[in-house]
């Protein structure tokens, strides 16, 4: 984004279908200053780019209600949490006064209904005047009308004054036009009798049409709330209170919002960590499947981050606040989920373009088929015929599947993304993902672990490891170069564990190694110079072992006691446990995989030998990254680069979809396009089985949308009457149009069950 434009988010009052949210999208482009302006319908809400020079809240807020819709009122301060809570608010009363409107109308609909019918049995008709009938029926039709059918006449009236139509001009015209001729049976008899046609009534039609309008509203509504389940359970997630540390030592449970960066916060076992910081004293082991999917909980002690909403398993610590609010994890992950869940597809583009035009095309085929029945069809009959069609095809034509076909499955399949440590950026993400056919993998960090390991201890005739070890851990404890680090590691996990060793006279000997006195014995590590300066022979054996180690690209240390050789370890960066399976599991879902790393070939080779993969980049340096990435583009493939996200970034804003793996530190959310908070190859797997399950589920919803319209508009229109006698009545017509929206929600909350590594095969 431009420094010189803004972002911002409008929540839009009074949309009923895709039309609506065009309409909105139109009036917002237009206005000065605005770059882009996005409408969800799905989310019902406006994501607007624009110029503070030329444009402000305000403006944004009239070019809304210019277009005939409102903008909901929200607090500039207010969270992710607060607004969440607030929409559902609203949703659930909108629901309940929709359900209202709905009892309303099927009751009445079916005492309409059943009086209706008394006019198909002479033995009831006879005790009715039909002429008082109507009168009847037109005053239980009434309530329906202005109660429960209210807002579709409003609606359509306030498209008509700004020059617009949406779903509800069709439903208004539709049934205002039965209620109308109805109306005019019912007040005039004598009119249509003079011209030798029957005055029939279509109270039934009007009432049951309404009726199974607002059922399927209900639905639609009960499962548009469902598909926002995951951001509400990701805000559920967030600590409401934090147990403060104050300078007296005095614990002090504050609510969340008081607690600010610097403050010491206490954390018991089984407690749910408060915000984001360091751990100053204690460990423990802390469950962070919330923010990364990963079930196993991870070790921390002093010096380690934690992170909100995450929850502490079985020691207590406390830690030193680092970041509170919006500036947390979790609040960055629930933003990241709200902005993708507003962005859109490039596939939604076809159902835009249709839905734009779709409602005059309709109420022009309606009035086309009004005009054919009413010039063909048989005088005594052509007036009804006309009617019913007409009214049928602008009920059946309602273009609510079409408007919810792809935002509903983006917001379902992003939240799901996220339950599973797989964070979506936009729509658009997605679809790459979907289309991706080659996976750049760069090797540090992603398919190993990104840091030193000792992977082989070997010992010079006379040395015991239990005496050796203890040692070197003494001395490495002492060096700052990153290989020592992994020298202590590999020591402390094994026996035996005692105090460590008195160390004197420590000196680091640049490009050499380390010496020292442990415990009165002196000890050397290093590489064969260190060794060589101090007159110290390798015997043969030995080289024989360090050759071969040098000739699989692993780095040795040599080690020296008391001026005897003693043994050497070799220091490699291993692959992860989960590599080599998540590298076949992406083969076997039809992806080339390909490996780039800085390393020489022969190292390359070794490691693309050990994972399964046959392609590879070897001596690549960063700044050639996004060249390598280039280079497999030019030859026609589909780019998925998978890197760690920090000096990866050229190649991962290169590539045509970039995923970043991160431990949750640093998700580089402006360099990728999907963030994956584990660092483990199986979310890649995730990931691009996700996209696939949801632009899938896409496609299929928008083959429902559009072969319902296809199908439902020339069979309302009467194409099969001449032929077989098969008309639609507007009642199952309004049945119809409400169950393809259903239906295509229905569909998308699939995704919902979806585990997209368990269908991958982990």
């Amino acid at each position: 984004m431009s420094p010189s434009t803004e972002t911002t988010t409008l929540d839009i009052e009074g949309m009923s279908c895709a039309a609506c949210a065009a309409a909105v999208e139109r009036s917002l482009n237009r206005t000065p200053g605005v770059q882009t302006a996005l409408v969800n319908y799905a989310t019902e809400k406006a994501t607007v780019t624009y110029a503070p020079a030329q444009a402000s809240p305000a403006i944004l807020r009239a070019a809304v209600e210019n277009a005939g819709y409102a903008v909901a009122d929200r607090a500039p301060d207010t969270t992710a949490a607060d607004r969440q809570a607030e929409t559902d608010r609203q949703k659930a009363a909108t629901y309940r006064a929709l359900k209202r409107r709905f009892a309303v109308a099927a009751g009445l609909a079916l005492v309409i209904m059943a009086l209706s019918m008394t006019m198909l049995w002479p033995a009831l008709a006879a005790h009715f005047a039909p002429h008082w009938l109507n009168y009847g029926l037109l005053i239980l039709t009434l309530p329906v009308l202005l109660y429960s059918g209210r807002e579709f006449y409003a609606s359509a009236w306030n498209g008509l004054r700004h020059r617009s139509a949406n779903m509800d001009t069709l439903i208004a015209l539709g049934t205002g036009t039965a209620f109308l001729y109805s109306l005019a049976a019912t007040l005039a008899p004598g009119a249509f009798e003079r011209h030798g046609l029957m005055p029939e009534v279509y109270y039934d039609t009007t009432a049951t049409i309404i009726a199974l309008i607002l059922l399927g509203k209900v639905l639609e509504l009960r499962a548009k709330t469902q598909t926002s389940a995951a951001m509400r359970a990701l805000l559920g997630l967030q600590a409401r209170t934090a147990r403060v540390v104050r300078p007296d030592g005095q614990e002090v449970d504050v609510p969340i919002e008081h607690v600010l960066p610097g403050d010491l916060v206490a954390v018991r076992p089984g407690e749910k960590i408060a915000t984001d910081g360091l751990v100053e004293t204690g460990h423990s082991a802390v469950d962070e499947a919330m923010l990364t999917g990963e079930s196993l909980p991870v070790a921390k002690r002093p010096g380690d981050p934690v992170f909100g909403a995450t929850l502490n398993k079985t020691g207590a610590f406390r830690f030193r606040v680092s970041k509170v609010g919006a500036d947390t994890l979790l609040a960055q992950i629930v933003q990241l989920v709200e902005d993708a869940q507003g962005s859109r597809a490039p596939i939604q583009r076809l159902a835009d373009k249709v839905s734009a035009v779709f409602v005059p095309v309709v109420v022009g085929i309606a009035l086309l088929t009004f005009g054919l029945w009413f010039g063909l069809a048989p005088e005594a009959t052509r007036l009804p015929l006309a009617l019913v069609s007409f009214v049928a095809v602008l009920i059946i034509a309602c273009p609510c599947a079409l408007g919810l076909a792809t935002p509903t499955a983006i917001m379902v399949g992003t939240g799901k993304g996220a339950e599973q440590g797989v964070l979506i950026r936009n729509a658009e993400a997605l679809e790459k993902a979907y289309q991706v056919d080659t996976v750049l993998l760069d090797k540090t960090g992603t398919i190993t672990r990104g840091e030193p390991a000792v992977t082989d201890f070997i010992l010079a005739p006379g040395f015991q490891a239990a005496n050796v070890l203890p040692l070197l851990a003494a001395v490495e404890r002492r060096s700052e170069h990153p290989l020592a680090a992994a020298v202590v590691r590999y020591a402390e996990a094994r026996p035996p564990a005692g105090p460590p060793l008195a160390v004197d006279s420590f000196r680091a000997v640049e490009g050499r190694g380390a010496a020292a006195t442990v415990a009165g014995q002196a000890v050397l590590i290093g590489n064969r110079r260190l060794l060589t300066e101090a007159r110290i022979d390798l015997p043969p054996a030995l080289v024989s072992q360090a050759d071969t180690l040098l000739a699989q690209a692993q780095t040795v240390l040599y080690v020296a006691v008391d001026g005897q050789p003693a043994g050497l370890l070799s220091v490699a960066d291993t692959v992860r446990d989960t590599s080599a399976a998540a590298i076949r599991q992406l083969q076997q879902l039809g992806l080339q995989v390909v490996m780039m790393t800085g390393d020489n070939a022969q190292t390359a080779a070794k490691i693309a030998g050990q994972v399964g993969i046959s392609r590879y980049f070897a001596e690549v340096l960063p700044q050639d990254k996004a060249r390598q990435v280039k280079r497999l583009q030019a030859e026609g493939r589909t780019v998925a680069m998978v890197g760690d996200g920090i000096n990866d970034a050229p190649a991962l804003a290169q590539a045509d979809v970039g995923l970043a793996m991160g431990s949750g530190t640093d998700v580089a959310l402006e360099a990728a396009g999907i963030t994956l908070m584990r660092s483990d190859l199986r979310s890649v797997v995730t990931a691009i089985s996700l996209s696939r399950q949801t632009i899938r589920t896409i496609k299929q919803n928008l083959f429902f949308a559009f072969i319902y319209n296809l199908l439902g508009i020339p069979i309302a229109a009467g194409l099969l009457y001449p032929i077989w006698g098969i008309r639609l009545s507007p009642m199952l017509a309004a049945g119809a149009m409400a169950l393809s929206s259903v239906s295509v929600l229905t569909n998308s909350l699939r995704l919902r069950a979806s585990r997209a590594a368990e269908d991958a095969g982990f």
